[in-house]
């Protein structure tokens, strides 16, 4: 079997879709497993892949680092639709057909989000204890807190009042989550083309929000950030970073050509 038969042969990792330049490209990189990173390229669409003997790849820290590692490469000066990790296609053939099967969804998206990148907003309490903070800004809030003190030196049960402040608490945070997030957002669409809140994962979190630029305009976003941390003060802390491949913007539903045989180790939801 000559090379190239043997390289088609084999099963690929799928990290990249974008649309071909009609020139072979040579990516100065390493993918899942060390290996080599190349296109595959059918009908002006583009995949970027890398072979592997796999049939499953293991969530590790090593395998995701390698995943990001190729798109953060891929994203410095193109545009391209990033897979979820994990994909593989059975050979380069099944690729080619992935791309034909889905050329109509993938040529759209890429119009949509070319030149563009996604740009990430945390905003984050920065006290010590947010609790406290709570209870010191919230009369309602700290005279409950006292009262549950004030019995807890009497002996006297008060799980009922614990539940009930702490469901204030909550109430009072997410009030507050949501309309901070309002004002953050209505100062940014100024400085970015669409806004999506992605969950927020720590409680000192205000808000998670991805952002879509421009490439060419990534300073005027760092302007708009900056902006919108002036309507808080400096108990609020502004971290942003990127850019990113779009993730949260893709809502790229792939699907493999009907067929005998599965050509992917998973079908539905491949994009990030």
């Amino acid at each position: 079997m000559s090379t190239d038969k043997l390289r088609n042969s084999r099963a690929k990792v799928l990290y990249a879709l974008c649309v071909s330049d009609g020139l072979k490209p040579s990516y100065q990189m390493q993918g899942l497993e060390s290996a080599a990173v190349y296109a595959i390229d059918q009908d002006g669409l583009r995949a970027v892949v890398s072979d592997t003997a796999s049939t499953r790849l293991r969530p590790d820290r090593r395998n995701i680092s390698a995943h990001q590692a190729v798109l953060h490469s891929l994203t410095e000066d193109r545009t391209v639709l990033p897979m979820r990790f994990g994909v593989i296609a059975r050979n380069a053939e099944a690729v080619e057909k992935l791309l034909i099967a889905n050329q109509e969804s993938i040529r759209e998206h890429f119009e949509r989000l070319n030149g563009r990148v996604e740009m990430g907003l945390r905003v984050s309490w920065d006290v010590a204890n947010i609790y406290e903070f709570y209870v010191a800004n919230h009369p309602s809030l700290r005279q409950g807190r006292d009262e549950i003190l004030d019995r807890d030196a009497n002996n006297i049960d008060h799980r009922d009042e614990k539940i009930r402040l702490g469901n204030l608490y909550q109430s009072l945070r997410d009030a507050d989550r949501i309309e901070f997030t309002e004002k953050v957002k209505e100062v940014l669409f100024d400085y970015c083309e669409d806004i999506v809140e992605t969950t927020v994962k720590r409680e000192k979190d205000v808000m998670n929000l991805a952002c879509l630029v421009e490439r060419d305009k990534l300073d005027e976003f760092a302007k708009g950030v900056f902006e919108a941390s002036k309507l808080f003060d400096n108990v609020y802390l502004f971290d942003y970073t990127g850019p990113w491949a779009p993730h949260n913007f893709i809502t790229l539903d792939l699907h493999a050509p009907t067929d005998k045989k599965s050509t992917l180790t998973s079908v539905k939801n491949h994009t990030q």
